[in-house]
């Protein structure tokens, strides 16, 4: 397994000052009903939505909350979403995936087209950047649940890749296909983990200086704050001066 890398999820950036719940559980929210409404509605039955229900509960989702998200699959009167990608290229030549769910495609590839361009990056066709990515598991689990040595080793026994430990916590990479099982075998040895989702991981890392890392974390921000957007990946990397002085 590899060691300690400076590259951080762009989705645990968790400590954004400007992070508004009411929209994170609205996005939660979204999720569940499309997990719901692509397979049973019961999470026992349906892998999805039980992973889309625990990543709701870990950021104290009211229950009223998922419940209604669920009936909201079930009724059928309601919006449709549909799951799509974007790719491209940001500040600096960084390669971007988007995940986003919507009712509109037009409205969404338009607003995420110009967010890309007013950073001076641009989006690009479907494939443009997604081969400079793997999809794999990823398994967050906060630093409560013991030192890196103990999560290494329940890592290892439960099957995962890879392991990243700091003084927040640690992100545990398992393949795409074994999420699963290791995300089951790792709730018996260390407790239910904060997260537990697919995600987009880059196999190699762009280095950015202060001011190109600004003008991308701008860009992952906005992206972050329209309401269609699920997910942002990027394959940067900052010096830790540059990561000091954009978050002093």
């Amino acid at each position: 397994m590899a060691g300690h890398s400076q590259f951080k999820n762009i989705m645990h950036r968790k400590g954004r000052q400007d992070a508004v719940r009411s929209k994170i559980f609205s996005k939660l929210a979204r999720e569940i009903t499309v997990a719901a409404k692509a397979g049973m509605p019961d999470p026992a039955m349906n892998p999805r939505l039980r992973l889309a229900i625990n990543n709701a509960k870990a950021q104290s989702m009211p229950k009223d909350n998922i419940e209604r998200a669920i009936k909201k699959a079930q009724g059928g009167d309601g919006e449709n979403y549909d799951e799509v990608r974007y790719e491209g290229y940001g500040p600096g030549g960084i390669a971007v995936i988007v995940e986003a769910l919507t009712d509109n495609r037009n409205r969404t590839a338009s607003n995420v087209r110009a967010i890309f361009s007013k950073a001076g990056g641009a989006l690009g066709e479907s494939g443009s950047v997604a081969f400079m990515f793997d999809r794999v598991g990823e398994i967050y689990y906060p630093a409560s649940a013991g030192d890196a040595d103990k999560v290494m080793e329940a890592a290892i026994e439960a099957g995962a890749d890879d392991v990243q430990s700091d003084a927040d916590g640690h992100t545990i990479y398992c393949a795409f296909e074994d999420i699963g099982d290791v995300s089951g075998a790792l709730e018996a040895a260390l407790g239910e983990a904060e997260s537990v989702k697919p995600v987009f991981r880059p196999q190699t890392l762009t280095p950015v200086d202060a001011e190109k890392g600004a003008s991308l974390m701008r860009m992952i921000d906005n992206l972050d704050d329209d309401d269609d957007v699920q997910n942002v990946y990027a394959n940067f990397e900052m010096s830790e001066e540059d990561m000091a002085t954009l978050s002093a």
